[in-house]
């Protein structure tokens, strides 16, 4: 990109107010997606796979560490 522009006053208010505004979830769940949510079981496989991998990456050494 070459071209360059300097942002004028409307601009800088546009960024002043979109920093300023309140930042988060878009919206709140409803009671019976809450309830939904609640109803979800895990197939047995899955908590022991997630803490298999958990342990994989706490203890990972080498090149790609974070």
């Amino acid at each position: 990109m070459t071209d360059q522009t300097k942002p004028n006053a409307k601009t800088r208010e546009a960024e002043r107010a979109a920093a300023d505004a309140e930042h988060g979830a878009p919206q709140v769940p409803t009671p019976e997606e809450e309830r939904a949510a609640e109803s979800n079981t895990v197939s047995p496989g899955v908590s022991e796979n997630y803490q298999e991998m958990t342990e994989r990456g706490a203890n990972q050494e080498g090149e790609g560490r974070i």
